[in-house]
């Protein structure tokens, strides 16, 4: 039976423990992911035990505490705090999700926390989003006309708008480009080469659905391939972990049935 194991390298092992809740009632363990390109180490488990009534209620509040109380080489991305700008994007307690939307309460037992799955890591709990980036700037992701320029704005009805925002404003303009469904998607895992995955697919059909814009054709063309498109096979991780509540998986559902329809 043939036997496999994961390079040397990439092993994690068991990293420090630091209890620092100086034993209050209120205490949580955080399992915390960390690598340091800089050191030939490998990645490891630090865990870190503090008192809750110290931090915020959400898990980047908790990361926060650590870092600036208990161990300042953390290194992790965060800006806006209030889900609008992705930068806290991570795995955690299996999920992939944004830190601080996430309720450490909704824990049971110790908080792991590691960075997004299937992505280079650049230190700790940041991966390397340099590639996913491209394959977004790759859609133009601007509006493009060719009708003459409106005296004032692009105008849009109610309902057209709806398309982009949704009903209940989950539509794919509200798309804050987390990542947390490209690296849910299994499909993106085998080949983020060629596919562009569930979260610039989405982006894709912002552009396509907006009434305002003038290459939908080219934009369309330029999906017609085996791979950028359809090496979506419907699994709908994506859209179950999207973690502000988006669909994914219609938005690329859409897509796929505008393709046949312009070729009838």
């Amino acid at each position: 039976m043939a036997q496999f194991a994961l390079p040397k390298n990439s092993k994690i092992h068991t990293g420090q423990l630091v209890d620092a809740s100086e034993g209050a009632k209120d205490s949580k363990v955080f399992k915390v992911y960390r690598y340091d390109p800089d050191t030939q180490d490998n990645p490891r488990w630090d865990k870190y035990k503090i008192d809750l009534s110290q931090c915020g209620p959400m898990v980047l509040d908790a990361i926060i505490y650590i870092k600036d109380k208990i161990d300042s080489t953390l290194t992790f991305r965060r800006s806006c705090r209030e889900g609008i700008c992705g930068s806290c994007s991570m795995n955690v307690d299996g999920t992939n999700t944004l830190a601080c939307l996430k309720a450490i309460e909704d824990v049971k037992g110790e908080v792991q926390i590691s960075p997004l799955p299937h992505m280079p890591v650049v230190k700790d709990l940041v991966p390397d989003v340099n590639h996913v980036y491209t394959q977004y700037a790759s859609l133009e992701p601007w509006l493009k006309t060719s009708s003459p320029e409106p005296e004032k704005e692009h105008l849009q009805s109610a309902d057209e708008a709806q398309v982009l925002n949704g009903s209940d404003g989950h539509g794919p303009a509200m798309c804050i480009l987390c990542f947390c469904c490209s690296t849910s998607c299994p499909s993106y895992w085998w080949n983020s080469d060629k596919f562009l995955g569930p979260a610039v697919l989405l982006q894709a059909y912002r552009w396509i659905a907006d009434t305002r814009d003038d290459a939908t054709g080219e934009r369309l063309d330029d999906l017609e391939d085996p791979f950028k498109l359809y090496r979506c096979h419907t699994i709908m991780n994506c859209t179950n972990t999207c973690p502000k509540g988006l669909n994914p998986a219609q938005a690329i559902a859409e897509i796929k049935k505008q393709m046949v329809a312009r070729q009838g």
